[in-house]
């Protein structure tokens, strides 16, 4: 009895375990078929019988006709005609573990502005002639997809010298011609050598992507991944994941930096700088969280949490009779929002008055004019709020356009500052600039002034004001009151009033 139910039990194991083996081969052999028939709709080939088991066939037939039935363009990009990111995917699988070879990533620089400036139509227009280029391109893609908006992606079986990735985007950045008009562009490079990268495919497309971010700061647009890049990507999840919780908890604070003025050597006016101090990372540079908060959607929460401060403290420097400008930073995706009612609310909010208040924003934020920002802009002039143009020069635009633009103030750069005592082209730069800036009726102050012969030299150009550590450092309201005398700041603050 005992042998029978023993014999029993071992043929009922033996039979499960057939049964599972069977079972999960006939799995592997559905998706493989399913994942080949998708290839060959994808790539529009005939859908073939290759090495199908007799047993198999009203399987794969059944499985044909469902795939029949899918959209004619899927796994492509109906714009571009490219494939898109699913398909580069499974595309990519059967080549894995890749152990020679470059995986490249390109990104074309502000495309927004391209959509702002002459339409969604020509920017479409442009992609597609850009995809064509791809398709075109002197060094052969083994495979090449649209990722996302103007993202693309292209592996290589080769391994990619510096040489040929410069000759890739010298090709694409040739101007595009859209309805007779050249739009010129510029392309960033990410670049991954996998023969020390090739495990993951998730991995890879992350390690490119960090590659491509730093291609954006790059000064020739092209950065390849290098060891150590992930724990960099690491911190700047620390950062976006902290910053909500540091608007709450105050780790941010404000510091301020006098402007001089060269025709009365007195301060009227100060700009507002973010600073933070991360509880594990320590002092964060505001060129470092400003862009991640950009990127993350949460700008317009530190804006308005900047605005709430200045305000703030200019309600107790204002009480104690000190009338002194102070200038605040604005984003472009703050225009998108109505940001003139909340200015104006906080303005009443604070029984203040527009000349309380300048706003600063870059040539990209005008030129974009996102959300009607030009019209918004010239609302709050007309509350007596001033508008400055920070870092001109650095951007896109030139002195040729400011005639239309509701501003009151350029500040030009501290990268035309450098310079200036040592190269007569750069004299030549910011003369003809402060001297147009005049006729035009704008005030200039130049940035990074740090010692008194550039000083001099800015003061017999003509500047307005002057701005840099020659003057004075940027500091905290407290030690401002300190140094308000030394500094001819507004009418001298009281040495009692300073809420930071």
């Amino acid at each position: 009895m005992n042998f029978g139910l023993i014999g029993l039990l071992t043929i009922s194991v033996l039979a499960g375990a057939i049964i599972w083996i069977r079972y999960h081969r006939l799995k592997q052999f559905v998706a493989r078929l399913a994942d080949d028939l998708r290839f060959q709709v994808e790539q529009r080939q005939p859908l073939e019988i290759l090495s199908v088991p007799e047993r198999a066939v009203p399987l794969y037939l059944a499985i044909k006709s469902l795939l029949r039935q899918l959209p004619s363009n899927i796994g492509r990009d109906p714009l571009t005609g490219l494939p898109n990111r699913q398909w580069f995917k499974r595309a990519i699988t059967p080549l894995m573990p890749v152990t020679r070879g470059t995986l490249v990533m390109l990104d074309i620089d502000r495309f927004r502005l391209v959509n702002d400036l002459f339409g969604f139509s020509t920017g479409d227009e442009l992609l597609q002639g850009y995809a064509a280029r791809l398709r075109q391109s002197l060094s052969q893609p083994r495979l090449v997809a649209r990722m996302d908006g103007d993202e693309f992606i292209l592996f290589y079986e080769q391994s990619l010298a510096i040489e040929a990735l410069k000759g890739l985007q010298l090709e694409l950045q040739q101007p595009y011609l859209v309805d007779k008009t050249p739009i010129g562009i510029k392309v960033r490079v990410g670049y991954l050598q996998l023969e020390a990268h090739h495990a993951d495919i998730s991995l890879m497309l992350k390690r490119v992507d960090l590659a491509v971010k730093k291609a954006r700061d790059s000064r020739n647009g092209i950065a390849g991944y290098e060891t150590g890049d992930d724990s960099l990507h690491l911190r700047e999840m620390q950062i976006i994941h902290g910053l909500p919780k540091a608007l709450h908890n105050n780790q941010l604070y404000l510091v301020y930096q006098p402007k001089e003025s060269l025709h009365s050597g007195k301060c009227k006016q100060v700009e507002a700088l973010l600073r933070w101090e991360h509880p594990q990372l320590g002092i964060v540079p505001p060129a470092e969280f400003i862009p991640l908060a950009e990127c993350a959607g949460m700008i317009s929460l530190v804006s308005h949490w900047v605005l709430e401060k200045v305000l703030l403290q200019q309600q107790q420097w204002r009480a104690n009779g000190v009338e002194i400008r102070v200038a605040v930073n604005l984003a472009g995706s703050d225009f998108e929002q109505d940001i003139v009612t909340c200015i104006e609310q906080k303005l009443q909010q604070y029984q203040l008055p527009g000349d309380a208040l300048a706003l600063e924003i870059t040539e990209g934020v005008l030129i974009a004019n996102t959300g009607g920002t030009r019209d918004k802009l010239q609302q709050l002039r007309q509350m007596g709020i001033e508008v400055a143009i920070d870092d001109f020069g650095t951007g896109h635009s030139s002195l040729a356009y400011l005639k239309d633009l509701p501003v009151d103030e350029i500040k030009i750069d501290k990268a035309f500052v450098d310079d200036l005592l040592l190269d007569c082209r750069a004299e030549y730069i910011m003369q003809s600039t402060i001297n147009l800036a005049h006729h035009l009726g704008f005030r200039v102050t130049v940035e990074g002034v740090e010692n008194s012969s550039q000083r001099e030299a800015l003061k017999k150009m003509g500047a307005d004001l002057l701005q840099g550590q020659l003057f004075a450092h940027p500091m905290r309201a407290a030690e401002l009151v300190c140094h308000s005398h030394r500094l001819s700041l507004g009418n001298s603050l009281p040495l009692t009033h300073a809420i930071s």
